[in-house]
């Protein structure tokens, strides 16, 4: 046991490269941490990391321990956790890390939702941009990545699809003119979000069976979608939202524009480094596969 114990802190101050960091999350003093790791070395005769006074980094034997302990602490913990009951009441700290802060805008509402339905979680979300790529740069319980995967290894759910429309405001509208036809965009001023390219994504538009891109340079580029919201609200041009607007649909605020095209839907997926789950993840996961497929929950 108390072998276990000292890897499972020594798991942590590898994902988290800091004995502060992983004490706090543990909830033990950072003192203890760093006797447990000290006689884990020992234990194994091997110096297992490298520590500055800046950052801990693993050596190449910690390298391997770790990929070895990370796996036998997760099983331990889904055993603890069934034992202790927490399948029934999920607490602690579920960190989440979301790889396009302009699609997370349209997720809020599920976390807000899951948040009072469990109110002994506590969240430790992290945004990045769409430019770090498929892998978390950071540890987390559960990565949610939009669009398809570039890594068909990877341990991923697909919880459902987001949809996008287009609005702008009634007074953009009055000034501008309201497009009859996709091909009228180019026209106008559109508020585009920014890919990992620093470029605004073009908008894939379709009406059952058509198609069509809109590919014409923005004349704002954001990278959230909170900010093309607002734009749109203050009358600078159209936008592509996607996530709950009827209170700015019923303040008259926004209104569609094309209501009978949307954006291409955008798939939504949930990535782990194990299948051995705890409570709190797995209760995440399917809340948000629910929150995207109502009609089957």
């Amino acid at each position: 046991m108390k072998r276990l114990h000292g890897m499972e802190l020594f798991a942590e101050v590898a994902k988290t490269h800091s004995f502060s960091r992983a004490a706090a999350t543990l909830g033990v003093p950072t003192s203890t941490v760093s006797r447990h790791v000290a006689e884990l070395e020992r234990s194994v005769g091997l110096r297992l990391l490298n520590r500055t006074t800046r950052r801990v980094e693993l050596t190449e034997a910690g390298r391997l321990y770790f990929e070895r302990c990370r796996r036998i602490v997760a099983e331990a913990e889904v055993a603890h956790e069934e034992l202790r009951g927490q399948l029934e009441v999920p607490s602690g700290p579920l960190r989440i890390h979301v790889s396009a802060a302009y699609a997370m805008d349209a997720m809020l509402p599920a976390l807000a939702a899951f948040g009072k339905r469990y109110p002994d979680i506590r969240f430790h979300m992290s945004l990045a941009g769409a430019e770090c790529g498929d892998r978390a740069p950071e540890p987390c319980d559960v990565s949610l990545r939009f669009g398809e995967l570039s890594d068909s290894s990877q341990i991923a759910r697909r919880l459902g699809m987001l949809h996008a429309r287009l609005y702008a405001s009634p007074d953009y509208l009055a000034s501008r003119g309201a497009p009859g036809r996709p091909s009228d965009l180019e026209r106008h001023d559109c508020i585009g979000l920014r890919t990992g390219g620093g470029q605004a994504a073009p908008w894939p538009l379709q009406r059952q069976e058509e198609q069509f891109l809109v590919s014409s340079v923005h004349r704002y580029c954001v990278d959230d979608a909170g900010m093309a919201e607002r734009l749109a609200v203050l009358g600078a041009g159209i936008a592509a939202l996607g996530g709950d607007l009827s209170r700015r649909l019923q303040a008259g605020e926004l209104v569609h524009v094309l209501p009978a095209w949307s954006l291409r839907p955008i798939a939504v997926h949930a990535v782990t480094e194990t299948r051995l789950l705890p409570a709190k993840t797995r209760r995440f996961i399917d809340f948000l596969a629910d929150y995207l497929n109502p009609a089957a929950a």
